[in-house]
C-alpha cells in the first residue's frame, strides 16, 4: 500500500481487488486508514508516505460522504 500516491490509485486498487458488492469503498478506505495509522507506530518505517496515504484516504472519505460512493468511483476510474 505504501506505493499508492493518489486517490485514483486507491480506487483502482479497490476495484482490482474485486471483493464484490459486500465490501463498500467506504469500508475499504476506513480499513486502509486504520492499517496506515497503525503503521505510523512502527519506528523503522518512513512516516511521510504513510501520512500522505492517510491524507488521501481521508479525502476519499470526505468525497464519499459529500457526493456518494458511486460518484467517487466514477470520478477516479481511469
Amino acid at each position: 500500500m505504501m506505493g499508492i500516491q493518489s486517490a485514483s490509485e486507491y480506487v483502482d486498487f479497490f476495484i482490482n481487488l474485486n471483493m464484490g458488492a459486500n465490501v463498500s469503498l467506504l469500508s475499504f478506505v476506513n480499513n486502509e486508514k486504520i492499517v496506515l495509522k497503525q503503521k505510523l507506530e512502527y519506528k523503522n518505517l518512513e512516516k511521510e508516505p504513510i501520512k500522505k496515504g492517510v491524507e488521501i484516504l481521508e479525502q476519499l472519505v470526505r468525497e464519499i460522504n459529500e457526493i456518494g460512493e458511486k460518484a467517487v468511483l466514477e470520478k477516479y476510474q481511469k
